[in-house]
């Protein structure tokens, strides 16, 4: 279920457009015509984009009459965040460890 969520957020984020838009949510709620303004697209387009970051959870979409009004939901990019974080640790280690072996390469050639 996590593995489903997570490749559904980064397929969602695969998109620059879709990530402008997480973005422009960020600063508060947006409605779809809002969304689509920046990227000269049509409210079509738009909602296209909107329907692949709602389907990740990404965000959460209302109607207030005839508005659609989107909001950013965070807590599938907290997700990513936590599963990208595990290989930050191991890139870590593995360049600590390669950096200790250039050390000791450039002290043993200078002896």
């Amino acid at each position: 279920m996590v593995e489903q969520r997570l490749d559904a957020t980064f397929h969602a984020l695969a998109d620059p457009t879709r990530r402008g838009m997480l973005a422009t949510l960020a600063l508060g709620e947006k409605s779809i015509g809002e969304l689509a303004e920046p990227f000269a697209m049509s409210f079509a387009g738009a909602s296209k984009h909107v329907k692949v970051l709602e389907g990740a959870g990404l965000i959460a979409r209302r109607k207030v009459g005839r508005t659609q009004l989107c909001t950013l939901q965070a807590g599938p990019l907290a997700e990513a965040d936590k599963w990208l974080k595990q290989w930050e640790q191991f890139w870590n280690v593995r360049l600590d460890r390669l950096e200790q072996l250039i050390a000791a390469d450039a002290k043993e050639k200078r002896q």
